[in-house]
């Protein structure tokens, strides 16, 4: 039984991913994303159950979080695409549901041309950010939020009582 319920979440255009401006964003796939989790996790990996879902649509991913939200995941890594630049509704839900998120982008977001690009509405609401591996960013940001959860489950166990 894994220990972790982990939503991995993509926005708009990240269904091509792979084949979408591979000079951009990688020939990789989202099939290659546990695979790479296990190579980071190693035997941590098993105790991981990744969800996957995609959508180009705003309103059915703020859908989806709130879904995560009432199932018990534990936790979410975000690639809202460009809604990461535009999305005040998606920030907004992030703000409420109490889920520890991890923002994710596979290109180096501060290094694009464009100003909007380096601008997230999304990151005041995660716990942190990886960006500009590519396809690898996916499992780093998995290794970050079990990190993040361990931690945070070892600070609400009780201390150990001495015999």
């Amino acid at each position: 039984m894994a220990r972790y319920r982990i939503l991995v979440l993509n926005g708009p255009n990240l269904g091509a991913l792979g084949v979408r401006q591979p000079d951009i964003y990688g020939s990789v796939g989202m099939d290659a994303v546990p695979g790479l989790v296990g190579q980071v996790l190693g035997a941590g990996a098993s105790g991981v159950e990744l969800e996957f879902f995609q959508s180009n649509g705003e309103g059915v991913l703020i859908d989806r979080l709130e879904q995560a939200r009432r199932d018990g995941v534990d936790g979410v890594v975000l690639n809202a695409g460009a809604y990461t630049h535009t999305s005040l509704a998606l920030a907004d839900c992030l703000a409420w549901i109490g889920l520890p998120c991890v923002e994710v982008h596979l290109s180096n977001v501060l290094a694009r041309s464009e100003p909007l690009r380096q601008k997230s509405y999304i990151g005041r609401h995660v716990i942190g950010v990886v960006a500009g591996f590519g396809i690898t960013s996916y499992a780093l940001a998995v290794q970050a939020l079990v990190l993040h959860l361990d931690q945070s489950n070892a600070r609400q166990s009780p201390a150990a009582t001495p015999v």
